[in-house]
């Protein structure tokens, strides 16, 4: 299946934004933890928080995640640290070939029982639940946060807490933080107590009543669309937003400030969602240079949408794009081939482009998504310069099930062929 996707002249709209994907996937884990038997408000509706649901649901011997990452590290952390059975978590043929290795390590180093049920190193795992001692534990802070969370969520159940030694460069630390102010939402008391060190204290989760607010991720894609239409009167509205977010992915709106998107938001009251409305301002800088250690999850937006503009950029910090979906440096630099634009790698995370863009034959160019939903999102906006053909679209479904039929309600032609 693909869809054949043509932007519209005019662009204006109103868009209620999908939950936060990253935010009801931990509060799943710590309601869970909290021994609750009711819901946070407003969860996600996408796939990735649908089988935490699912599985803290049912709890079956089998637990098929999917392709959900997220899932994958959470729930291995919650099935070794809960008393719950016996359970073997699997997911797709890509995430059997993912790495969780550093985290059960990690496990298994505070008494976690999880044997490998097929190849050293990878899902699917089997996991004999039990209450763990906890204690002082090293992990190296360079690779996915997501292990660092789902570790650090498990703290407070710990007989002895938690003491977390992070090693190396610490990747995507905006996603760390997010975990321990929730953690303290629920009642937790963790926190830094050095600039590479967190204490867990071994004190339960309460439930609160908590409302989860709108996905600044999803947002981005509406940035990138403000960015590249031609429509110099371009308005859109973004409801669910909040001025002092603790997601690592609020940043999008002072990167794309820099690409001639401006931000107002209706209230700034800290911690009260709102309605944000993106224009243009005008202004655009000649080139950008940019690490995205902290926002990994941003890069493929930006990539996209600088080469579309013709500004040249030099993105650092892209290491972890290796291990997401697929690997995305390598998705990003054949698909934007097929555009004319030649990409540079260095060293796994890096990549370049100057600028220039080559001669493409016949079009509309068709892209592969690779079965990440961040591929078909980051693509689909380029309809504003040209028409474009998305494979496998319903790859979305992951964090924003809702995204083409939010595209059709702001005028893009939207057909499945």
């Amino acid at each position: 299946m693909h869809y054949n996707i043509e932007g519209p002249l005019k662009l204006s709209g109103d868009i209620i934004l999908p939950a936060s994907k990253s935010i009801s996937n931990r509060a799943l884990i710590m309601g869970a933890l909290a021994g609750s038997d009711t819901w946070p408000l407003n969860l996600s509706d996408c796939d990735d928080t649908e089988v935490i649901v699912n599985a803290l649901k049912h709890m079956p011997e089998v637990i098929d995640i999917k392709a959900a990452g997220t899932a994958m590290r959470f729930m291995t952390a919650y099935l070794a640290a809960t008393p719950s059975g016996t359970h073997t978590i699997t997911g797709t043929e890509r995430m059997q070939h993912r790495p969780i290795a550093l985290l059960v390590d990690t496990l298994r180093h505070i008494g976690a029982n999880i044997e490998y049920v097929r190849e050293e190193g990878f899902p699917p795992l089997r996991i004999s639940g039990a209450t763990l001692k906890g204690g002082y534990v090293e992990m190296s802070g360079g690779v996915s946060s997501q292990y660092i969370s789902a570790l650090l969520m498990i703290g407070p159940i710990l007989k002895d807490g938690l003491t977390l030694h992070l090693t190396d460069e610490i990747a995507s630390r905006p996603y760390i933080d997010l975990t321990l102010c929730m953690m303290r939402d629920f009642g937790a008391k963790a926190d830094w107590t050095s600039v590479d060190t967190i204490s867990v204290e071994p004190q339960p989760y309460s439930m609160p009543q908590y409302i989860v607010e709108s996905d600044w991720s999803a947002a981005s894609y509406w940035y990138e669309m403000m960015a590249l239409t031609s429509d110099p009167d371009a308005e859109l509205q973004l409801r669910g937003l909040m001025d002092g977010s603790r997601q690592g992915d609020s940043s999008v709106r002072y990167i794309f400030s820099l690409l001639g998107v401006s931000t107002r938001f209706e209230t700034r009251r800290q911690g009260v969602a709102t309605t944000v409305t993106l224009r243009k301002n005008g202004h655009c800088v000649p080139r950008l240079d940019y690490d995205f250690a902290n926002f990994p999850d941003l890069a493929q937006t930006f990539v996209v949408c600088c080469c579309a503009m013709g500004v040249p950029f030099h993105f650092t910090g892209l290491k972890t794009l290796k291990i997401k979906e697929t690997d995305r440096i390598s998705a990003l630099i054949t698909e934007l081939t097929k555009l004319g634009y030649t990409l540079e790698s260095r060293n796994d995370s890096e990549l370049l482009w100057d600028g220039t863009r080559q001669p493409v034959g016949s079009k509309p160019v068709a892209i592969d998504t690779y079965d990440d939903h961040r591929m078909a999102m980051a693509f689909a906006p380029l309809a504003l310069r040209e028409p474009i053909v998305i494979n496998n679209p319903q790859v979305v479904s992951k964090s924003y099930p809702r995204f083409w039929e939010h595209l059709r309600q702001v005028g893009f032609r939207v057909n499945a062929d």
